[in-house]
């Protein structure tokens, strides 16, 4: 399993107490959360800080999880990504594919399968799990 104290996630729901509750997750198992409630908070956290993997809620107000991710990946387009729904319908999953989502996890979460799929993600991502990963990409959005 990878040095967990060297990745941080970050997490953008738009409900306060799964958001938490995620932060809560991730820090057990020793990793960095960052916490953003919507999409444009979680690109301004994505252009200014660095960030190892995402984990973004679908539905938000404003812009939705694949939404956000398009322009996270405008910044950073190598950056692993897991969506949290309640509505895992085959289209959604089909789109999810198609933006190269490392996994969709379902609400409500399990902690468990939470913490699985971000280490199997960091893994995929960054390779040797006892070497640090790499400085995440940083670069301009694409206008």
């Amino acid at each position: 399993m990878p040095s967990a104290s060297n990745y941080s996630i970050l997490i953008t729901d738009d409900d306060r107490n799964l958001r938490e509750t995620l932060a809560e997750i991730v820090e057990q198992r020793g990793f960095h959360p960052v916490l953003a409630a919507d999409g444009e908070e979680a690109l301004d956290v994505v252009q200014s800080k660095p960030v190892h993997l995402a984990l973004l809620d679908m539905h938000m107000p404003k812009l939705t999880g694949l939404e956000t991710l398009e322009l996270v990946r405008q910044v950073n387009a190598l950056l692993p990504a897991i969506l949290i729904t309640a509505d895992a319908t085959t289209d959604l999953m089909r789109q999810a594919f198609h933006a190269q989502v490392f996994s969709v996890v379902p609400k409500p979460v399990n902690p468990h399968m939470v913490i699985s799929t971000v280490v199997r993600a960091l893994i995929r991502a960054y390779g040797n799990p006892d070497e640090p990963p790499e400085k995440p990409f940083q670069g301009v959005i694409k206008q």
